[in-house]
């Protein structure tokens, strides 16, 4: 089912380009479009639970993105297709991933299974014609996070890891985060994260270290300022 979805979108023409779009009302039917188009596919390619999920990240991003002043449907479409290679065989998501011309890391070589978000950024640029830096960077980082990533990239690295459907995630958690600055909440998460990880004794990306120490300087930065 994946590989014969994956062969027909590939096979599309015409493609718009998401970063063109304005909020002119012809522009945002484009990107409504677009959106339905990764849903569609989203939902044909992830089992029921992952499409849930899928859904509650992709709305959970566009009320970041309000809440922190950035495009809220650009992020909805990140939401919508971050996992939409998560479960496609191992042999195609690597060709996929390794298209973005970045090396296979250590952790990535071991499970293949963490290249998904490199994969679907990918398949979003290339089978979707969406050539949108922003969103595509956002899919692509994930799942490790990467130092110097965009306010808009952070926020679908937020999502993915507090949209409601997480088992530890309540009302009132969720509530408690408004207090912080996107920068505060990103680093929050990263931490979580890492303690996570180390907790069941898995090791931690280098890149998710870098993005901690980065996080904590900029949190500093910020402070000083006042």
């Amino acid at each position: 089912m994946f590989q014969t979805g994956f062969t027909s979108i590939l096979q599309k023409e015409n493609c718009m380009k998401t970063n063109d779009f304005s909020s002119s009302s012809q522009n945002s039917f484009n990107i409504e479009e677009k959106i339905e188009q990764v849903r569609l596919y989203a939902q044909s390619a992830e089992k029921q639970s992952r499409f849930e999920h899928s859904e509650r990240t992709a709305k959970m991003c566009e009320t970041l993105a309000l809440r922190y002043g950035l495009d809220g449907r650009r992020a909805f479409l990140a939401g919508i297709g971050h996992d939409i290679c998560k479960e496609c065989p191992d042999p195609l998501m690597i060709t996929l991933a390794v298209g973005d011309g970045l090396p296979v890391g250590v952790l990535e070589s071991k499970k293949t299974a963490l290249l998904h978000g490199r994969a679907a950024a990918q398949l979003l640029k290339t089978g979707f014609c969406i050539q949108d830096d922003e969103v595509i960077e956002a899919v692509q980082n994930h799942t490790f996070g990467k130092k110097g990533m965009s306010d808009f990239a952070k926020l679908l690295f937020i999502a993915d890891k507090i949209e409601p459907g997480r088992e530890h995630m309540t009302p009132e958690r969720l509530k408690s985060f408004e207090k912080f600055s996107l920068n505060e909440l990103t680093f929050l998460i990263v931490q979580e994260n890492i303690d996570y990880l180390q907790s069941k004794g898995k090791k931690v990306a280098d890149v998710t270290f870098e993005l901690y120490e980065y996080l904590k300087q900029l949190i500093k930065e910020e402070s000083r300022r006042g």
